[in-house]
């Protein structure tokens, strides 16, 4: 059984070191950080700086039986409108999140009358940009540095390997 769980972690530490781990991009935005989403906060200079990205998401943290979240068209956002709205993401907590998964506009704004109080806010989603280019190789004589530097990383590698190997060999 001890051979098994060996062979078992050798292959599961070789697959970590072989496969990237993705990079976790979105991001979670308290709305209002910590005043919430409330009346009478100017969410405008709340909005500045910020870049929503595609799979970001918004946390809204407000008295439930006051407050609401709607997103509404840009006309019924700047009106304060919420007659008609395009989504009701409310879900009777006080503790709402709207997924931003469209690269789009979002108006959301309090349909229960906290826009006129300043409850609305308007968020541009966007693709993230691609990350910035790595550095071009330099030449250092005729022999590139990743061709230096592969001379050291593989037989390194293939050694890490056969030692692995070896171990769980005499292992069984």
């Amino acid at each position: 059984m001890a051979r098994f769980t060996v062979l078992i972690a050798a292959v599961v530490l070789a697959f970590l070191v072989a496969v990237p781990v993705p990079e976790v991009t979105a991001k979670k935005y308290t709305v209002g950080d910590n005043k919430f989403w409330n009346p009478n906060i100017n969410y405008t200079i709340w909005l500045q700086g910020k870049h929503f990205y595609l799979d970001d998401w918004l946390y809204f943290v407000f008295e439930r039986n006051q407050h609401n979240i709607l997103e509404v068209n840009k006309t019924d956002y700047e009106s304060c409108i919420a007659d008609h709205p395009i989504r009701n993401w409310t879900r009777g907590s006080g503790r709402d999140i709207v997924t931003l998964n469209e690269t789009k506009h979002y108006y959301l704004l309090d349909g229960k009358g906290g826009c006129y109080g300043g409850m609305k806010i308007a968020v541009k989603v966007e693709k993230l940009p691609p990350p910035p280019k790595s550095a071009p190789v330099k030449n250092i004589g005729s022999v590139s540095t990743v061709t230096s530097l592969a001379q050291y990383v593989i037989p390194v590698s293939l050694f890490a390997v056969s030692t692995m190997w070896d171990v769980i060999l005499r292992m069984w």
